[in-house]
């Protein structure tokens, strides 16, 4: 029996406090990315593209059309923001940096309030001090996490781990497929433990340097690195990073390529700001 009063698993309800502490950090994560060069954009809630930013469709909530044809309720705001502001708006506007404040979907019932930035042509560095930046200016500073999705990919493709055991990070089984220098790769923690890439064939290599260089250019502390992390959308395919305490996601974002156009951006999970701040008693 559902009762009048119910709203669906997975759904969002703010009233009073919460409802007053929503609007506060939304209009404090507008007025600093408008002050880092960010225009606003709100996107359709609906949306034909979305099966092509997740691994699994089962995410996305599908509907169709007038003319039967399917869309999803918007599960992602990356790729509509980069394709409306490259092939819609085109020539109507030379921006490009792009924030939005709006919710996601996902199925069955999961909604997700969501203050994003995206910055076509950016610089992975520059993305992630905003994303930090803006978490400090709400008081909440927790862990930084940086890797890059193009070693889990590699380590698939070229070196026989399988990729759900880099999903589900079964570090046994990654270490059964007997390279020597998969145990130093595991553990990788630090900045420090980047100094010398010597041990590791020269592709990895390469793209545990690109990690290297991205933590010099933040300042940002905590910070850990996590070479092995798979990220789920598909458009990443190079750096990354995740900012947590504890199972408490706060933001994330990397880099990207959408349509052939590089970019970098990142996703705060205001959900999650509202929660930490109403459990500390600093609204």
């Amino acid at each position: 029996m559902i009762f009048e009063h119910e709203i669906p698993s997975g759904s969002r309800l703010y009233f009073g406090e919460s409802a007053r502490l929503k609007r506060r950090i939304e209009n404090r994560a507008a007025e600093f990315l408008e002050e880092r060069g960010y225009r606003e954009m709100v996107t359709p809630l609906f949306s034909y593209h979305q099966h092509e930013s997740f691994d699994d469709p089962k995410a996305l909530i599908r509907l169709n059309d007038t003319d039967n044809h399917e869309v999803s309720l918007r599960a992602d705001s990356t790729a509509d923001v980069v394709r409306i502001a490259t092939k819609r708006l085109g020539r109507s506007t030379d921006s490009k940096q792009w924030f939005y404040i709006q919710p996601v979907y996902r199925f069955p019932t999961r909604e997700q309030y969501q203050i994003g930035a995206e910055f076509l042509g950016g610089e992975f560095a520059r993305v992630a001090a905003d994303a930090t930046t803006l978490l400090e200016r709400l008081e909440i500073r927790p862990l930084l996490q940086v890797a890059n999705i193009a070693i889990p990919r590699l380590l698939s493709e070229r070196y026989g781990v399988a990729l759900e055991d880099l999903k589900t990070m079964h570090i046994q089984r990654i270490l059964d497929t007997g390279h020597s220098w998969l145990e130093a790769l595991v553990r990788i923690h630090r900045a420090e433990d980047l100094e010398d890439l010597s041990l590791y064939p020269e592709d990895l290599a390469e793209e545990l340097e690109r990690i290297r260089l991205a933590v010099e250019g933040i300042a940002y502390r905590p910070l850990v690195v996590a070479p092995l992390y798979y990220a789920k959308l598909r458009y990443y395919d190079s750096l990354l990073f995740r900012l947590y305490e504890g199972n408490t996601l706060f933001a994330t974002g990397g880099s990207y390529r959408i349509d052939g156009v590089r970019s970098a951006g990142f996703a705060l999970m205001t959900d999650a700001c509202i929660a930490e701040k109403m459990t500390k008693g600093n609204a």
